[in-house]
């Protein structure tokens, strides 16, 4: 009997220790199988849409809380649940029948959006200033516009509660320049929660992004990071290199997955500087990197020598 007592011990000992290691694996497995089925989802959804800008209306009046918004509410409605199945929509006053939580953890570990979600795509990026904007550095010269529109969520049939900040006047830009402001290609930035409010509400676990940019032949990304960015800046070349080696699966993202970084920095804890992307373009004056400013917006072709230098933040492939 002592033997048997002594054995059960010993197997409620080790259970303790390795269950809650078992319990986080299994969830793990399961948030990654459901954010790939999302996003495939996702993709196929937007890819059947003809265009994406000039739902909704947007009357801006002398403040945020005067205008007349349905921009968000209708690409959701008469939009969006005509190619993904939808079982619930929710205005940005009723973001909780939806299932979107009230707090959420930042990959970082800090506590963002304490009082809930943003309402307005203004507030939750601050980086998106309504009205028309322009920019002049050396021969690149840009204008661009954005609205702050209201938010809109809905559940999907899966089960998935989703947020979506929307933005009705995106536009294609021609990268002829040397500067080009990513504010100006979002088109829809969707941020989801994969099981509502059971928890743990954290971005990277059970709480994601999935930004559509361009408004024709859209470009639907979901960069998941891999490591909190390095201390230290570094060359283009020492950049690739180091995400190979952080991870077996590490890579840098491309521009459009680091402008989709930039849009839900508040979610990853970013810092305000400039982060290496793998995309490359070709000048007459040689081969160049894109980079993506996590403080002004623009993306900027820079090059890849090893005297340039810029932060570094890898994603998982």
């Amino acid at each position: 009997m002592a033997e048997i007592l002594l054995s059960l011990t010993i197997i409620g000992v080790v259970a303790v220790i390795t269950l809650p290691s078992l319990t986080g694996n299994i969830n793990e497995r399961t948030w990654n199988t459901q954010r790939k089925a999302l996003y495939t989802r996702m993709s196929q959804a937007i890819a059947l849409m003809p265009a994406l800008n000039g739902y909704g209306t947007l009357i801006e009046g002398s403040d945020s809380t005067s205008a007349v918004d349905t921009a968000a509410e209708t690409f959701v409605t008469e939009g969006l649940s005509k190619v993904l199945k939808i079982n619930n929509i929710c205005d940005s006053e009723h973001l909780a029948d939806c299932g979107i939580p009230t707090k959420v953890t930042a990959i970082n570990g800090s506590l963002v959006y304490p009082n809930g979600f943003p309402k307005t795509l203004v507030e939750f990026n601050d980086h998106f200033k309504p009205g028309t904007w322009s920019n002049s550095v050396d021969s690149g010269h840009f204008t661009y516009s954005t609205l702050n529109t209201k938010t809109a969520a809905f559940e999907t049939q899966n089960g998935e509660s989703i947020i979506v900040y929307y933005q009705p006047v995106c536009k294609t830009i021609l990268e002829v320049d040397w500067y080009n402001p990513a504010q100006s290609v979002l088109c829809a930035n969707f941020v989801y929660d994969l099981n509502g409010n059971k928890g743990p509400n954290t971005v990277g676990k059970d709480i994601g992004f999935i930004s559509v940019l361009y408004p024709t032949d859209s470009v639907v990304v979901a960069p998941m990071p891999a490591v909190e960015p390095e201390a230290a800046f570094y060359s283009y070349n020492s950049s690739v290199a180091i995400c190979k080696n952080v991870l077996d699966d590490g890579r840098i993202p491309n521009k459009d997955e680091a402008a989709a970084m930039f849009y839900n920095k508040s979610l990853l804890g970013v810092h305000d500087y400039s982060y290496w992307t793998s995309s490359l373009v070709q000048d007459s004056s040689g081969l160049y990197a894109w980079r993506q400013s996590f403080d002004s917006g623009n993306r900027s072709k820079i090059s890849r020598s090893d005297s340039v230098t810029s932060k570094l933040w890898c994603i998982k492939r």
